[in-house]
């Protein structure tokens, strides 16, 4: 095991995020539950997202890129109306968001994000 890297959130499949050399990783955050509509997943992934970034020494000021996958395109409108209510002030990150299906159908999104440390 590389001692320069510290992962957090460990199963025997995946790490939640990793930190190496200044960078947080995050694994691909998906909804807890997926019986809620886009809103309530956007703003349970985001929750997560916060959590993990906390855990690993950052915060959502830090973020450096977000990658954002949804089920379906067209509730891309809703899902900015959580995201720029989260989103840090002039702190916005560069993001790309695309429309892919995902590993649960009752799943509408799922974001990845790369961060700095605090």
């Amino acid at each position: 095991m590389n001692k320069d890297i510290q992962r957090f959130g460990m199963t025997p499949r995946l790490s939640e995020a990793a930190v190496f050399n200044g960078i947080v990783y995050l694994a691909g955050m998906v909804p807890e539950r997926g019986d809620t509509d886009i809103r309530g997943q956007t703003e349970d992934v985001l929750a997560q997202v916060e959590h993990h970034l906390k855990a690993a020494g950052s915060d959502k000021s830090r973020i450096l890129r977000a990658q954002i996958f949804l089920t379906n395109i067209a509730e891309i409108g809703v899902m900015n109306e959580v995201w720029d209510a989260w989103v840090v002030p002039g702190a916005a990150p560069p993001r790309a968001t695309v429309q892919s299906p995902l590993a649960d159908p009752a799943w509408h999104i799922e974001i990845v994000v790369t961060a700095a440390l605090a």
